[in-house]
């Protein structure tokens, strides 16, 4: 196939938050697919919390990006042209090839999407590692147990928002907090018991009020003073599903800890951290299960959906400064 398609590539690492210049845009050759190869015309990729700490020099779970490489990640998109036997030409596909507008893949690390199920976009949000990240925290590690009470902090993210209607699903009084009012007005929709805007209340302040009788369960995708505020809130034998800590990720100095890890002992506190890469074998337990929730009507989502892939470092540069509402997207290409 002849053309040229586009590719973001990170170029320098940063120091504290970065910089739109720390990306480059740059044109590729679009490849003919070899025997055992399929082409993909990218609807959709997504930028994730997780890539900024994968920016700096060091290993964290997962090697950091390569300077001059085409910055990896999920994506969703449609199959152009293919000489593998396991994929046709127009089947819709999800990878981990991330920033493009055309991918070249062995099939491997493909997964087949069925576009009548819901938006191929769900498959890079509410129904795909996001969805399975607030799935398996809170069911398999937090245990929620009808009638607790569950504080989710970043709860109108794509995760934190997941989170927040699952709890409810079980049976749960959900807490959230989110940075803006607009936010906060979407998890009151979203049906969460109480919610506050942490630029405008402390989280300690927030909870004492909020909740006068303790919490049971904090889903921690903020870190920071929203881990302090949550040990000090936790009841006796509470727990922490510690997720993320997006307050944290661009500290060019390492942040001293909450103050009262004490408590972890006399409350005989439970904290457990996961990566969701070590449980995709649960995929398609999760999927069932969300599937039927975003049809019934029972998971609902939101997506910010930025155009363009000239765009996508000022869309993940938004993404940490939070201006998202929902699963941040970037769109290069057609969903149809």
């Amino acid at each position: 196939m002849e053309g040229v398609g586009r590719e973001i590539r990170l170029v320098a690492r940063p120091r504290g938050f970065p910089d739109e210049e720390l990306f480059e845009v740059a044109e590729t050759p679009i490849s003919t697919p070899a025997e055992g190869q399929v082409l993909i015309r990218n609807s959709y990729f997504s930028v994730d919390p997780y890539m900024r700490p994968r920016m700096n020099d060091v290993r964290s779970y997962v090697a950091p990006f390569t300077l001059g490489e085409a910055m990896t990640g999920g994506a969703v998109g449609r199959v152009a042209a293919s000489r593998n036997s396991r994929y046709a030409e127009g089947e819709w596909v999800l990878h981990q090839l991330g920033w493009r507008e055309w991918a070249l893949s062995d099939g491997a690390a493909l997964r087949r999407l069925d576009p009548t199920v819901a938006p191929i976009s769900t498959a890079l949000g509410v129904l795909g590692m996001p969805g399975l990240t607030a799935w398996y925290g809170l069911f398999v590690l937090g245990e929620p147990k009808e009638g607790e009470t569950v504080f989710v902090s970043g709860a109108a993210g794509a995760v934190g928002s997941a989170v927040g209607q699952m709890a409810r699903i079980a049976g749960c009084r959900v807490i959230g907090s989110a940075g803006t009012s607009e936010k906060v007005a979407w998890l009151d929709e979203l049906g969460f018991d109480a919610s506050f805007d942490y630029s405008e209340t402390s989280p300690r302040h927030a909870l004492a009020e909020l909740a006068p009788d303790g919490i049971d369960l904090y889903f921690d995708n903020v870190g920071g003073d929203h881990l302090e505020a949550a040990i000090g809130a936790l009841r006796n034998h509470g727990r922490v599903v510690a997720c993320g800590s997006i307050s944290r990720y661009n500290d060019a100095e390492p942040a001293p800890g909450p103050r009262n890890m004490f408590l972890v002992v006399t409350k005989r506190l439970r904290i457990q951290g996961y990566i969701i890469s070590d449980h995709f074998d649960r995929f398609g337990e999760f999927v069932q299960q969300a599937a039927g929730w975003v049809r019934e009507g029972r998971l609902q989502y939101r997506e910010t959906i930025v155009e363009g892939i000239e765009n996508a470092p000022k869309a993940f540069l938004g993404l940490l400064r939070g201006e998202n509402i929902g699963k941040m997207l970037v769109k290069v290409g057609p969903d149809e």
